[in-house]
């Protein structure tokens, strides 16, 4: 089989870290990427997961400071279900 090679710059710490779960999964890396590849090709999609990914400081302290400000009453306006959220933007012609 033919191969192509494709080049990608990326940080060191991502690399590394792909890696490291690429290895602890049992494939190599390019076999990953491969895998990335073939699938954006054939769902022309991009699909992220953030089943690990923790919240920096800034956004903590911003998701802190929105729930503080909802218990408090002070939203404009809040929704308790989608439904509710769709129906305000269509009576206003949104």
């Amino acid at each position: 089989m033919n191969y192509a090679i494709v080049t990608a710059k990326v940080d060191p710490q991502t690399k590394k870290e792909a890696q490291k779960v690429a290895k602890k999964l049992g494939i190599p890396l390019s076999v990953v990427i491969k895998a990335f590849l073939k699938q954006f090709a054939r769902s022309k999609a991009i699909e992220f997961s953030a089943r690990d990914e923790e919240p920096n400081k800034y956004l903590k302290s911003v998701m802190m400071k929105a729930e503080e400000s909802y218990k408090k009453g002070k939203t404009s306006p809040a929704f308790t279900t989608a439904d509710d959220a769709v129906k305000y933007l269509e009576d206003r012609g949104i």
